[in-house]
């Protein structure tokens, strides 16, 4: 039966999660029988330009997805929802949001390809707010209020009008994920070299192998190419990271390194124009080291249950990441996404790989302090990931290592953990000063990869 007929029906009573994508104009009235229940409310890919002022009658929402609909305000009625902390309303026509609109326990709040040219000095009042996801508007300055906005960890402004880098912002105490790609900031970029390219025509798809926040990937075969590749196509025009050409810049200045998966050709002659990056293809053994961020743990990666690392595993992953990082920041290159879920790894030997340059930001080599203000503000990205190492680690049975998953691995991978061990204490305490809540005060990205270097078993 139909979402929308069992909800009609009754049969969807005492449910905390309602998906309704049907062409709406309005909401039925029998939403409001959930009003005991409902937790998650999604209404993306409808035709819903309002939201009825019934609303907080759902006084157990706490999530509203409402993207690809036809908004043009953020509607006020939202700030009236007492439980509400998550909204998300991408890809409407938002010209304006009130004040009003923002919901007091505001945790999570995505306008991501709107048309929104102003911020209200209200939503650095939102003391929960932790990520704010706001690429593809018109902004021209973000509100000065934001700077007390202490927990907000992901900013994403790319793709909007801002004309300058807010002093506050770089102090700001826990943010780690910044995305600052399309603005006209005035910065002076040093040119980079461009890529081989390949036409549409001259590849031979394969399967899929994943999908990002900015498009699919797929193995591919390249004529006069001995190897497979993979081809990064990408969905549109904006992204929730920002836009593929900002991607595409970042990539050709990261250059190559071993522990960063970057491209080798650009694609040309898409039938639909599409934009695409075709890069090595990475060993099957290779897995992602986490799953994204959920809606519980809102700018954290998740882990999966009993999630364990031998302390040679750990240090190798540290390793390898710090390294690309610091190859990154000495490039300019602000990665903008530094997440386990970004990083593929194998689970035998402990390489690791970075990926995913969607939310990457040349940085200007002619402003070196602004350029280390912004880069300190990464590195507590990385304290994330080598706390969240830290916390893996365990102290395997002679002669076996493990998987993150538990499963027991191949003799190549057996390791003597026992001088590895006391490297764990270093890299909590490394973890500690790349978190400190004061960004001048964290070591550089340079100085965390030599510091790994003498504790990689």
């Amino acid at each position: 039966m139909h979402t929308l007929e069992q909800l009609h029906s009754g049969a969807l009573e005492g449910t905390r999660r309602l998906d309704l994508s049907c062409g709406l104009t309005e909401l039925p009235h029998e939403i409001f029988d959930l009003a005991d229940t409902l937790e998650v409310l999604n209404l993306s890919g409808n035709r819903l330009s309002d939201l009825p002022h019934q609303l907080p009658r759902l006084h157990k929402l706490q999530v509203v997805f409402a993207s690809d609909n036809a908004f043009t305000t953020l509607p006020e009625v939202l700030g009236d929802c007492p439980a509400l902390h998550m909204v998300g309303s991408k890809a409407n026509r938002i010209a304006h949001v009130p004040a009003a609109a923002l919901p007091p326990a505001l945790r999570w709040l995505t306008l991501t390809d709107n048309a929104i040219g102003h911020l209200p000095s209200e939503l650095g009042q939102r003391p929960a707010l932790q990520k704010l996801m706001l690429a593809g508007n018109q902004l021209t300055a973000l509100p000065d209020s934001l700077q007390a906005a202490y927990k907000l960890e992901l900013l994403r402004v790319s793709a909007n009008r801002l004309e300058r880098v807010p002093g506050w912002l770089t102090e700001m105490p826990r943010l780690a994920w910044l995305a600052l790609a399309g603005n006209a900031l005035g910065w002076t970029l040093p040119r980079v070299p461009d890529l081989p390219k390949v036409p549409w025509a001259a590849l031979t798809p394969g399967e899929l192998l994943g999908e990002g926040a900015s498009g699919h990937i797929h193995r591919v075969q390249a004529t006069d190419w001995p190897h497979a590749l993979a081809l990064k196509l990408f969905k549109g025009a904006v992204t929730s990271d920002g836009l593929p050409e900002d991607e595409l810049a970042a990539c050709l200045a990261a250059g190559q390194h071993p522990s960063l998966t970057t491209p080798v050709a650009r694609l040309t002659d898409h039938p639909a124009q599409a934009q695409g990056l075709l890069m090595p293809l990475i060993p099957a053994a290779h897995i992602n080291l986490a799953g994204p961020p959920s809606l519980q743990s809102c700018t954290r990666d998740v882990y999966p249950p009993g999630f364990q690392l031998s302390t040679a595993l750990a240090l190798g992953i540290a390793h390898d990441v710090a390294h690309a990082l610091a190859h990154l920041h000495q490039r300019g290159v602000m990665h903008g996404d530094l997440y386990a879920h970004n990083i593929l790894m194998d689970p035998v030997h402990g390489q690791a790989r970075l990926g995913d340059f969607g939310a990457a930001t040349r940085l200007p080599r002619d402003q070196k302090e602004l350029q280390q203000s912004l880069l300190s503000l990464e590195v507590r990205a990385l304290g994330c990931l080598l706390e969240e190492l830290a916390l893996a680690v365990h102290s395997p049975s002679p002669g076996s290592a493990l998987t993150p998953w538990g499963q027991k691995a191949g003799p190549s991978s057996t390791a003597d953990d026992s001088s590895a061990d006391a490297a764990v204490p270093t890299l909590q305490a490394l973890a500690r000063a790349c978190l400190s809540d004061q960004p001048r005060h964290r070591p550089t990205a340079v100085e965390v990869a030599q510091a790994l270097q003498t504790l990689k078993p």
